[in-house]
């Protein structure tokens, strides 16, 4: 299913107060109606542009539309996204290496 990224305006003063992931999960599974699943991956916040990325997976960005604005969100745009993800989860406490390898290990 297409993946989308949302951008809202977010009022530096707002940052604290955006949504829970539960608060926005619940409206966007009911936005597409029968047969139109909308899931909601996740969102970064970004305080100090006023700016909110909001990753949502949907069949068409109207029903990412419908489930922000169920969850009382004003999205600016909606763009089709591709997600990039690391090919193994990362090492506990601290993100994947660039070479893939824990940034701690020793080679001899």
């Amino acid at each position: 299913m297409p993946e989308f990224v949302a951008e809202t305006y977010t009022p530096r003063d707002a940052a604290g107060a955006a949504p829970s992931a539960g608060d926005l999960a619940r409206p966007a599974g009911q936005a597409g109606g029968p047969g139109g699943l909308v899931c909601f991956l996740g969102a970064i916040i970004v305080p100090g542009e006023e700016t909110g990325f909001w990753l949502y997976q949907a069949p068409a960005a109207d029903a990412v539309r419908a489930a922000m604005t169920a969850a009382g969100l004003r999205p600016e745009r909606i763009t089709p996204a591709l997600t990039i993800r690391p090919l193994r989860p990362p090492w506990p406490g601290g993100g994947a290496s660039a070479a893939g390898t824990h940034p701690h290990s020793a080679t001899h």
